[in-house]
């Protein structure tokens, strides 16, 4: 008997952008909710479209308009990810689309927010990042700030925190009856994730000089160095007891770990870990750390992960037909959503006897 998917029965619009929008409901649609994508018409697939249906509309014609508002009034959920003010315009703003569904969750996905002197202009994740702080904390002593990717502002603070609020409102919907308009900002959920570095920079335990923190490449058991083949392992030995595992898997003498935690030894400490990593490639490393609690890793390609054990353990890569792989949520994953034309005449069907959509 097939389990069922934790959101089966919730119904989302998703009006397509780019980036965190479609990732968030890629991942409501991968725990089993029916999303239907609206595009432009003749408009390119951008990434991040898999598991769900996806329709062309003309938003400029009224006829379309109206099946589109029909849509929205069937549904539990809309995303949308245009500057503000653009779905006003369109009459499907907030307001216009509450007045027909009180219990509509509205998510709004933007960099800045729908507020402040930044709303109305343009940004991407590296700019987001920037002002939270986050990529500052991004940066080696003397070194340059190194963006990591786009996963941190628009996957991390942008996708996580507009799934998280999408069915933090849904189930306060379900006691209350009434939905909810959400303002998500990327701005907002990333700098939510420098938590942690403003806690511990207030009670003096982090510093905004760059490369002097634990965490950030200060201490020399938390880095990546590279080896005999050119190659990098990732070093994460923090606790007294991981730092003697590794001391031992590196063939370094046990004393140094005494004032390791003081970081006027962290200097001469890196140079021996250095010099000690060089001494074998990254896979030989590897294979000598692999099941003790050295906390040292290979640092691997996209195209290398797939093959670890512990990746194919753990079933979160499946092969995508084109000699690449997709990574999946193991819970609630859906390989073939329902057609659009389906969903569309599913949704617009269920109503009650006032004529009024059913909805979850």
């Amino acid at each position: 008997m097939k389990k069922q998917a934790p959101l089966e029965g919730l119904r989302v619009v998703e009006f397509l952008g780019l980036g965190p929008a479609p990732f968030g409901c890629m991942m409501l649609a991968d725990l089993g909710a029916e999303v239907l994508t609206l595009r432009r018409p003749g408009s390119e697939l951008p990434a991040l479209v898999r598991n769900r249906s996806t329709l062309e509309v003309d938003l400029k014609d009224a006829e379309t308009l109206r099946l589109v508002r029909e849509m929205a009034e069937a549904a539990d959920v809309v995303v949308e990810g245009f500057r503000p003010g653009v779905m006003e315009r369109l009459g499907l703003g907030p307001d216009d689309l509450s007045a027909v569904n009180e219990r509509l969750v509205y998510a709004r996905m933007t960099g800045w927010g729908q507020t402040g002197p930044l709303a109305p202009t343009a940004g991407h994740d590296i700019n987001y990042i920037a002002l939270s702080g986050a990529l500052h904390a991004a940066t080696r002593r003397g070194g340059t700030p190194m963006p990591p990717a786009n996963l941190l502002g628009d996957f991390g603070g942008g996708a996580m925190y507009l799934v998280t609020a999408i069915l933090s409102a849904v189930y306060e919907r379900d006691r209350t009856g009434r939905g909810a308009v959400l303002d998500i900002g990327i701005l907002d959920g990333t700098t939510y994730l420098t938590s942690m570095l403003h806690e511990y920079r207030s009670v003096g335990h982090w510093s905004d000089e760059p490369g002097t923190n634990r965490l950030d490449t200060g201490a020399p058991y938390y880095d990546v160095y590279p080896c005999a083949d050119g190659m990098f392992v990732a070093i994460g030995a923090l606790e007294d007891p991981f730092f003697t595992v590794l001391l031992e898997v590196l063939g370094l003498e046990s004393e140094l770990a005494d004032g390791r935690h003081d970081p006027a030894s962290w200097p001469a400490l890196r140079e021996r870990i250095a010099a000690a990593v060089l001494t074998r490639t990254r896979d030989e490393w590897a294979e000598a750390a692999g099941s003790t609690d050295a906390c040292l890793t290979p640092v691997l390609g996209l195209a290398e992960a797939p093959s670890h054990p512990q990746v194919r353990d753990r079933d979160i890569l499946a092969a995508d037909g084109r000699g690449g792989w997709t990574p999946r949520l193991p819970i609630g994953y859906r390989e073939e959503p329902a057609s659009a034309d389906g969903l569309v005449r599913s949704w617009l069907t269920q109503r009650d006897r006032a004529g009024r959509p059913i909805t979850s």
